[in-house]
């Protein structure tokens, strides 16, 4: 299985570094940007949370 998935990756990796390069930076963008607009996200409300139940122990 693990072997399978990493003939699969390398051969993703192989098609996408023989692309001209703004075929590359177009893709990373359409992945990069939704992911990292994902991750900071997620982040934002990680902290949020924190924040809301640090603030509740020092009001209660």
């Amino acid at each position: 299985m693990v072997r399978a998935l990493a003939d699969w990756w390398d051969a993703v990796e192989l098609w996408l570094t023989q692309l001209a390069f703004p075929f590359q930076v177009v893709l990373a963008a359409v992945i990069l940007l939704p992911l990292c607009w994902g991750v900071a996200a997620g982040v934002d409300r990680v902290v949020d949370v924190v924040i809301a139940r640090i603030a509740q122990r020092r009001d209660g």
